[in-house]
């Protein structure tokens, strides 16, 4: 029962897995090919397709090497390695939402300035700024976890090396690993998401003093894909954080695994599906790659 139980979560994760690399895959390849997509947003949205496809690989293959083929070692480095990747890639996702509603805002509240402000080397500016960013930040993280003298278990109750899941495990005073882990969790996503609610009032405000409602419908428009990643990124963030934090004994093991697992998987396999449903473009020339696929493959 137990194995049949594992297999059916490996199903899951793959298919969540096989689904977010060929949507990020295809979203890269359509805006790459087509020139009508060589635009700031859609260049904010293929970085953060690139990094939702290796947020992914961070994990779902030692997941599905425990669920399906039961092998459940992983190396303290690789361990260590893992967790770098993941906590890396979640931070560089957040500082790209945040590039692109900046890049909402400037498009919506000062159209006239829009070619000037966002140009690519503005964007090449700021993606090596995030990914900085990412990499300075946490790494101080790794090297404390590597000072401790000892381990209570080598047990991991989670699905993936998560930074707080091997901290409590230490056999030593855990609390400055616990407040860096808390002050970075503010630094970077509370700081994205506080600028990000910033923009979306300034966006709010000019939307709804445009004189035609067919002008705010469009305007507003272009802002709905944006505000579902955001929102299904950031909120699943919050009630996982929430509850690892503060659930305690009131919540299962296995919820806090779940929510951790829906937290990392689901984003980047919603990302492509949602700008695939509500950009025009990007569904045409997805449309427009398949059927050339196929005519190549029937002859």
């Amino acid at each position: 029962m137990a194995r049949s139980r594992y297999n059916w979560v490996g199903l899951v994760v793959c298919l969540c897995y096989v689904l977010a690399l060929l949507g990020n895959i295809m979203l890269l390849t359509a805006i790459s090919v087509c020139s009508g997509l060589h635009k700031p947003m859609f260049i904010f949205l293929s970085l953060l397709a690139s990094s939702d496809a290796l947020l992914s690989t961070s994990i779902a293959p030692k997941m599905l090497s425990v669920c399906w083929f039961q092998q459940r070692h992983i190396r303290f480095e690789s361990c260590l390695l893992q967790m770098f990747f993941l906590h890396s890639f979640t931070s560089l996702e957040s500082g790209l939402l945040l590039g692109m509603s900046f890049d909402r805002y400037i498009a919506i509240c000062q159209p006239l300035s829009y070619g000037s402000i966002m140009t690519n080397s503005i964007i090449v500016i700021l993606f090596i700024f995030l990914l900085l960013r990412a990499v300075t930040l946490f790494s101080p993280c790794i090297i404390l976890i590597q000072r401790f003298p000892e381990f209570r278990t080598n047990i991991v109750p989670h699905s993936y090396c998560e930074h707080m899941a091997i901290v409590n495990l230490a056999a030593a005073d855990i609390r400055i690993n616990s407040a860096l882990g808390l002050a970075l969790a503010f630094t970077i996503s509370g700081t994205d998401l506080l600028f990000i609610l910033v923009s979306y009032c300034a966006i709010f405000h000019a939307v709804f003093s445009l004189p035609s409602k067919d002008a705010r419908l469009k305007t507003f428009n272009t802002c709905i894909p944006h505000m579902c990643i955001f929102l299904s990124f950031y909120g699943l963030a919050i009630f996982t954080f929430l509850s690892h934090r503060y659930g305690g004994q009131r919540i299962p093991p296995y919820v806090h695994i779940i929510l951790a697992d829906t937290y990392t998987l689901v984003p980047p396999m919603l990302n492509p599906i949602i700008y695939g449903v509500k950009t025009k473009l990007i569904r045409e020339q997805v449309r427009k790659s398949l059927s050339t696929y196929q005519s190549l493959h029937v002859k």
